[in-house]
């Protein structure tokens, strides 16, 4: 069940945060205004203000002051003080549409609610001291508007009468959650009595006193549809709701842990690997491997198995179903068992066709084994550092009739990331280095690959920032860096062309902001200005767009003319990269049909995670799947 307040769907998923102003602007319309400014620049969904005629809601000694009891006879004198007009909140409302962000009032009479419905507010608040002021409730729920109602001060008997009448008057309504006193002890507020209020009404949020942000922040991971809290410019200034209030800067920590915690709720529904956990499960887990040689054909027992790291084969649960398989290939000492070696049937390789060139990426160790099984236009050398350090004569022998392409290592020796644009001088000047170097590595394998003229290195170059993405203002100072990084590069004879990046690369298993050559103004413009091409990263790009709410056929249209190269992978949600051809989100019909259009001629690889394993088996599967949609 959701509550439609235009323009939110409250309760699917996105948390709806309320600041509620009430009478914090202390009777200042100015101050009105400047707090709707800072709401909006804090985050908030909503502004709520409050409505009283003091005569419709006090009785006539309380406001005359005469006898009453003395916490009454402040409140109402402050009442006095710090209502505002009904003509500035008419202007407060038409503030608030002009700058885009959602006015609501909290009417505590009658004759407010008037007011309001001439002045077309889209739903109201009602306050914990009318839960039970049924004659109000009735009004309200006349109005056919949405009902927000707070349930401080509250007994279970008395949400349940009003649940109840609501009900019985189709009202679409929501509760929330509260402790009337302000600002809240910790240890009043019982959280966890949401679930009762769920049980009585499914739409349910939190409306908070406390100190700080901390219990507000749980409410969502509690379920909490609605997070409202009192907002104000000063903590000290004079008024009960002050103290209990939250200032900007802790406002905006409270939006932006609602939103983390939103994104971290997940939906319950399965157990899925992240891309960082797959990625440590590679390196951290074990696997099934051969405890000797073992020729093709053999039976598999249980002495030519052992369990070792790292994680990049059959996983040891599958024990048991291997003993008895006969072995599909001839596998060395500590080779890995894979999937494929419990299957009936493997892929195999063949020749593909394709309208543009094809290639199989490969490490210097993999590659003659590639090259006995599948003749491809060219293959992607996937260098690691330590692959920096060996001699191309030990793995080639050469000259090979296919051209071929390098990929640039991300990470360097002594945990170095390669980083061309970094502020960090010193390490700028090592990335620099480490770059030249696989340049230098890449002229030297056109000795054994003579029919690339100018091969393309593909790199990423770095831009990233560990915990927050940069501000807007600072990335051209990173494009300038690494401008001068290539300038200060000799790249005589090759091509060095950046890879699109997706929004969150995983480095050392571990999530990264990503800055540079993400969005597709930013690509667009500094292949124009650095005379640069592109690699078009698909999966890399796909998670871009979701994650900024940008249209991905619309990116690869724009991007296609500067593609010099394409890696290939499906792709779903902002972390689910390089997965296999058809088991993302990616329309490849749709995908093909623009790239033919923009880059014909434009090379490609299978960009599959972990596509290798299995002798290429991931490989195969994704060039059977591509094959007449390129």
């Amino acid at each position: 069940m959701s509550l439609k307040i235009d323009p939110f769907t409250v309760g699917e998923g996105r948390c709806f945060v309320i600041a509620e102003i009430g009478n914090n602007h202390n009777g200042s319309f100015e101050l009105a205004i400047d707090l709707i400014n800072q709401a909006i620049d804090a985050g908030a969904d909503c502004v709520k203000f409050q409505m009283r005629h003091l005569d419709q809601v006090y009785r006539e000694r309380s406001l005359k002051k005469a006898g009453e009891d003395l916490g009454s006879e402040y409140i109402v004198d402050l009442l006095q003080r710090f209502e505002l007009s009904k003509d500035e909140h008419r202007k407060l409302k038409s503030y608030c549409d002009e700058k885009g962000v959602l006015y609501l009032c909290t009417p505590w009479d009658v004759t407010s609610l008037a007011v309001l419905e001439e002045m077309g507010v889209e739903a109201y608040k009602v306050a914990s001291a009318d839960l039970t002021n049924l004659p109000l409730l009735d009004a309200l729920a006349k109005t056919g508007k949405p009902l927000i109602l707070s349930t401080g001060m509250s007994r279970t008997g008395e949400v349940e009468t009003t649940v109840a009448f609501l009900q019985a008057r189709k009202a679409a309504f929501a509760l929330l959650h509260c402790n009337s006193t302000y600002p809240a002890p910790f240890h009043d507020i019982n959280l966890r009595w949401m679930e009762g209020l769920r049980q009585r009404h499914p739409v349910v949020g939190y409306s908070g006193h406390e100190r700080g942000t901390a219990v507000s922040i749980a409410a969502v991971a509690l379920g909490a549809s609605i997070i409202e809290r009192h907002f104000t410019a000063d903590r000290s200034m004079e008024g009960p709701d002050h103290a209990a209030s939250l200032e900007k800067a802790e406002f905006r920590q409270l939006v932006d842990g609602i939103r983390q915690v939103e994104e971290a709720l997940g939906s319950g529904t399965e157990r899925n690997l992240s891309q960082g956990e797959m990625i440590n499960r590679e390196n951290l887990a074990k696997s099934l491997v051969a405890a000797a040689p073992i020729a093709k054909g053999t039976e598999i027992t249980a002495d030519l198995i052992k369990i070792r790291s790292p994680g990049q084969g059959l996983a040891p649960h599958h024990y048991q179903a291997l003993i008895g398989k006969t072995a599909k290939r001839d596998m060395g000492y500590e080779d890995f068992f894979y999937p494929a070696d419990l299957a009936l049937h493997a892929a195999e390789p063949r020749q593909y066709a394709f309208d543009r060139p094809w290639g199989v990426p490969v490490r210097y160790h993999d590659y003659a084994a590639f090259a006995k099984r599948i003749t491809p236009d060219f293959y992607e050398f996937h260098l690691s550092y330590s692959d920096m350090d060996l001699k191309l004569e030990d793995y080639l022998e050469g000259p090979y009739d296919c051209d071929f392409v390098v990929h640039a290592p991300e990470l360097f020796a002594e945990s170095r990331l390669m980083d061309l644009a970094t502020p960090d001088e010193a390490e700028r000047q090592k990335s620099i280095a480490e770059t030249q170097r696989v340049i230098d590595i890449t002229r030297a394998l056109k000795a054994y690959f003579p029919k690339t003229e100018r091969p393309m290195i593909v790199a990423n170059i770095g831009g990233f920032t560990m915990d927050a993405p940069l501000p807007k203002d600072a990335i051209e100072g990173y494009y300038e860096r690494f401008a001068q990084s290539l300038e200060a590069l000799d790249r005589d004879g090759v091509e060095l062309i950046p890879q699109t990046m997706a929004p969150f690369p995983w480095h050392f298993g571990g999530q990264r902001y990503q800055n540079l050559f993400v969005t597709i103004e930013d690509i667009l413009h500094y292949c124009q200005k650095l005379d640069l091409r592109m690699c078009f990263d698909i999966s890399h790009s796909s998670l871009t767009c979701n994650h900024l709410g940008v249209d991905f056929y619309d990116f690869a249209a724009k991007i296609a003319p500067v593609s010099a190269h394409l890696h290939l992978g499906d792709a779903s949600g902002l972390n689910g990269e390089g997965l296999q051809i058809g088991e993302g989100t990616l329309d490849f019909d749709r995908l093909g049909a623009i790239l033919k259009q923009g880059c014909p001629d434009t090379p490609f690889i299978p960009e599959i995670w972990q596509g290798h394993k299995g002798e290429g088996e991931g490989f195969w599967i994704a060039f059977e799947r591509l094959e007449g949609r390129l």
